[in-house]
Formats: structure tokens, sequence, C-alpha cells
């Protein structure tokens, strides 16, 4: 078999069919032989490894999308190599793709459960349900529950100071959103565990996996007290008659970090299943993603704490403090930044210089991507890592652009929440690039050619 093999270069060499770095890397016995390794059919025999969990369709000549149908495939590289990997998922190539949609459908449930957050957050409904159950409970149902539930209300401070007056159907809105929100929460814990369960009794989740979607499910459990544990800080006196009812904005930022740390674990673990190792065609595509993953990792860092940075504006209500562009009213650096006292009070606190934070954060984020996108430009990498920077610094320059113009129009309800939308967006862009260029397996790289076949 390996001399019928060895004829094929000579007669495409021949036949002119073959460029001088595909001629060099296939000519050889060692060459031919890593394509067969590296091939997706050795171990998945059967018509469904030539199918990814991306699609099944085969991309038109020249483009670019069979870069990203390699990607789920490269499992089989190594799987039955002693110094490869272990899967996370046993079962095979459907058992692989059923968890993989069961996780990312909860990272998307997660990610839905952030922007209803902020809705209810923009639309002040978040104080309007003045207790809570771990087991939650029925709305109320007849008129004489909501009378009951309204008067309850009527005893927080921000009935008294904000909305004194309210109309019970003004309330009932505001209610609604809160129990909505508290309850896709609960939904999500059974949508999380009935399928582990299942997969578990299947035998598809490894130790290592179980561990993993345990830790987070923890998490997930603790996130609900965290939620409450913020709302209870708004429903207590505020020190100042001249200040409104308003969660605590550390609070705030805790349940916000909470919720971003389930929803990348979730995202993170689900390419890992559906991905178990990074796209790689040749030694020299590696060498291209270990560079940009060092520049990667601390432009990711600059925009988790961007996006963490907003719970604080959000938190004390800095929307709202100097809706001008790029000026703070008419100062570059408001005067007012350091009026409070002491000073680390001041920075987290104090709402002009909390708006400040966050647009030298975002600024800083934007021109952090772009030095990203610029300085990978000349690199050679996998097309997906290309494709994959290019909707990075699209990505960051959308939500710029939607973060002034919600300042400029007073924070409306829909664009703040396109805004945090935006933020997680990107941020799922940053890990979705990080997985993407982590370092291959020792058995995949020893597979490798130095130079890359040509993309078909």
């Amino acid at each position: 078999m390996w001399q019928r093999i060895r004829t094929i270069p000579s007669i495409l060499k021949r036949s002119g069919h073959l460029n001088g770095a595909v001629r060099d890397a296939t000519v050889s016995r060692a060459s031919s032989r890593s394509l067969i390794e590296r091939s997706p059919y050795r171990l998945f025999p059967s018509t469904v490894a030539r199918s990814s969990y991306f699609g099944s369709f085969s991309p038109p000549k020249g483009s670019h999308l069979g870069c990203w149908r390699n990607m789920s495939t490269a499992a089989s590289v190594s799987a039955g190599s002693k110094e490869g990997f272990k899967l996370l998922v046993t079962g095979g190539p459907k058992a692989q793709k059923l968890v993989g949609i069961w996780l990312f459908g909860s990272a998307a449930w997660v990610f839905s459960m952030v922007i209803l957050g902020g809705a209810t957050r923009l639309t002040r409904s978040g104080l309007s349900m003045t207790d809570w159950k771990f087991t939650g409970s029925l709305p109320p149902l007849t008129d004489e529950d909501w009378i009951k539930e309204f008067e309850k209300y009527k005893q927080s401070p921000e009935y008294k100071r904000v909305n004194k007056g309210m109309s019970i159907e003004d309330f009932k809105f505001i209610y609604w959103m809160e129990y909505g929100h508290r309850m896709w929460g609960r939904a999500l814990g059974i949508v999380f565990a009935l399928p582990f369960s299942y997969f578990l009794r299947k035998g598809y989740i490894t130790l290592r996996l179980g561990l993993q979607l345990s830790g987070l499910f923890a998490l997930g459990a603790g996130q609900g007290l965290i939620g409450w544990w913020m709302v209870k800080s708004g429903l207590e006196e505020p020190p100042s008659e001249y200040i409104q009812p308003r969660v605590s904005p550390y609070r705030l930022a805790a349940h916000l970090t909470s919720a971003f740390a389930i929803y990348c674990g979730l995202f993170w673990t689900a390419c890992s299943v559906v991905m178990p190792e990074p796209p790689a065609e040749s030694v020299v595509w590696v060498r291209g993603a270990a560079k940009v993953k060092r520049l990667a990792l601390p432009v990711s860092l600059i925009v988790g704490v961007t996006a963490i940075s907003g719970a604080f504006v959000a938190g004390n209500d800095a929307g709202h403090a100097y809706n001008t562009f790029p000026k703070m009213g008419d100062y570059w650096i408001p005067e007012d930044i350091f009026d409070m006292k002491p000073l680390l009070r001041n920075f987290f606190e104090n709402t002009s210089l909390v708006q400040f934070d966050h647009r030298v954060l975002a600024t800083a984020t934007l021109v952090s991507i772009g030095a990203l996108w610029w300085s990978t430009r000349r690199l050679d990498v996998h097309p997906a890592v290309r494709s994959l920077l290019g909707s990075i610094v699209g990505m960051a320059a959308v939500q710029v652009t939607i973060g002034i113009t919600t300042l400029l129009l007073y924070v409306p309800t829909s664009l703040g929440t396109a805004h945090q939308a935006g933020a997680l967006t990107l941020l799922s862009l940053m890990l979705l690039l990080n997985h993407t260029v982590r370092k291959p397996s020792l058995s995949l790289i020893k597979s490798l050619p130095q130079v890359a076949k040509a993309i078909r």
C-alpha cells in the first residue's frame, strides 16, 4: 500500500498539479504517512466522520469555511496515541455532538440570563419583589394576591422615594420583569441538571468533565443566593434622604462577575468537548498560534475588566453623570472625580470617576484589540485564527459605537441592554480565540508537516 501511495506524488508532479511547497511536503514517505495519520477518517471510517459539528456541507472552492470544519475533527488525530490527550466525552462522535449541543445551549441560556438581568435593572424592576425563596414561588394569580404584593412593595424605600403614587398596573410590569428573571434562572438549573444526569447514566461524561460541570452547577446554585444578597441591599434605607434606593454596586459587580464566570466556564468546556484539539495543519501554524496566544491573553484580561467595570457604572447610575462625548461636560477630565473620601471608596462610588474609568478602559480595550490585530497581521496562522481576529476587531468597534450612542441618548433600555450583550459577545470571541490558539497535544505536533498543505 505504501508503494502505491508513493507513486501518487510523482504522477501529480508530472501533470503539474503540485506547486513547490506542496510537492516538498508530500513526496517523501514520511510526509505521506503523516498526512494519513492526521486524516479524520483514520479513527472514524463511517460517514459520520466526514462531517463536523459545525455543519456537514462542503464549502465552495477557495472558501475559508473549510478551516472551521477541521476544528471539530481534530480529536481524531491522537485519540489512540499513548502520548495523546484524553477526551472529555466517551461514546464516539455522536456523544460528543450531543454533549456539545447541551453545553452550548446552557451557555446560551446564561447569556440570555445576563441580558434579561440588564433589562431588569434598566427598568428598575429588581426591587419589586421584597422576599425570596430558594425554590421559588407562584406569581400573584388573583386581584387579592396582587394587592398583597403591592402593599409589600409600598413598604420599601424605592416606592417611598422613587415610585410613590405608582399604579398597580405599573407595579405588575416591574414585578413580572423581576419574577421572570428569577424563574428563568431556576429553569436553567433544571435544563442543566436533567441532561447531566442522563449523560452520566449513559457513561458519556468522564471524571474530569464531571468534576468541572459539578463545580459550574454549584456556582450556578450559589448565583441565586448572590442575587438575593444583592437585592437585599436595595431594600435597606439609604443613609441620606437625598440618595435614591439602589443595590450596592459591589454586590451588583459580584453578581455580574459570577454570571460571567459561569458563562465562560460553560462556553470554554463546550468548545473543549467539540474541539479537543486546536486547528493545526503545520508546525508553522502552531508557532504562529503560540505568538497570538501571548498577545491575546492580556487583551482578554482588559476586555474582562472593562465588562466588570460596567457593573459599577450601572450600580452607581453613573451612566447619567455626563451624557456628552468625547468630553465629560466641558472637561476632558472632570474636576469632581476626587471629591469623595477615602480614595478607594471614591474610585468605586464616585459617579464621575466611575464613568471616567469605564471610558478609559473601553478606549484601552479598543486600542489593545486593534494592536493585537495589527501585530499579528503578518504571522502565518490558521485561517480560522485570522477570521477570529477580524471578527474581534469588528465587534469591538460595534461595542464602542453602541456604548457612545447609549451615553448620548441618556441610556435607553434597548441600547443599554444591547451594550451589555455586546460586552458578553466580545468576551465570547476572545474566549474562542484563546481556545483556538492553545497548544496542541504532543502527538499532534509530531504528526504535522513543516508547511501546511493548500486549503481546499
